[in-house]
């Protein structure tokens, strides 16, 4: 199918302190197993993807190996590493550990219903565009509000996406990102595009993802997610 080497960053060192529970919530079971499996089992399968490095807290490496890359069979996984104190310490922890390859995919481990075809389809653009970016529609008016809470501006609904991961970027490009976002210091950095665009000024291109790929933050979305488990089966 392809030539270029793929690398799968999958991000589960959060603590998760909106959840409300004492298990960091990637580790969350839905259907009796961890919420972070889905996504790397999508990876796995994937033949987009030849290697996933997962990323996790310091107590969880060993239960990870033991307890999902093993008991699971998820042999892409090359690497369990600690991550950082802040996502993008994390981001750039995993990328160190990347010794060479063509296209890198970030995704957040609380995001398990990611799909194959959409592995594939930001495969196919990150080839053209470089640096790429799933997301969907939004279907809400925005507001920017100000400092007081009082309306600012109203833009055009058409023009807002909300963004997701996995969000997909030539090796070359979000290495020298990172190292240039860890250089420089940085502040309110929430995804990786935001880094490519400030570091390096690079374009960064949507593309229409699936509203079912949520991420599980809070107790409603752990409803929601329950209710998808249900729904595929």
């Amino acid at each position: 199918m392809k030539k270029n080497k793929c690398v799968a960053v999958v991000l589960a060192a959060g603590k998760g302190k909106r959840m409300g529970s004492d298990v960091p919530k990637q580790y969350i079971e839905l259907e009796n197993k961890p919420i972070v499996y889905y996504s790397l089992n999508v990876f796995q399968k994937s033949e987009v993807i030849d290697e996933i490095i997962l990323v996790t807290g310091k107590d969880e490496i060993e239960y990870c190996r033991a307890n999902i890359v093993t008991k699971y069979g998820l042999s892409k996984v090359t690497n369990i590493i600690e991550g950082g104190k802040e996502r993008y310490h994390s981001v750039y922890q995993a990328l160190q550990k990347i010794s060479s390859c063509d296209y890198v995919f970030i995704h957040d481990g609380a995001r398990p219903f990611i799909e194959e075809e959409i592995i594939t389809k930001l495969y196919h653009a990150v080839k053209e565009y470089k640096a790429c970016v799933v997301g969907v529609k939004t279907k809400d008016t925005v507001k920017i509000a100000n400092q007081e809470e009082w309306i600012a501006s109203t833009p055009n609904r058409n023009l807002i996406w909300n963004v997701q991961t996995p969000q997909v970027f030539e090796y070359g490009i979000i290495k020298t990102a990172y190292e240039q976002l860890i250089e420089n210091g940085c502040e309110n950095v929430t995804d990786d595009a935001m880094v490519v665009e400030n570091m390096l000024q690079q374009r960064v291109k949507l593309i229409e993802g699936s509203d079912q790929n949520i991420k599980v933050t809070t107790p409603f979305d752990l409803i929601i997610a329950n209710a998808f488990m249900h729904i595929k089966k």
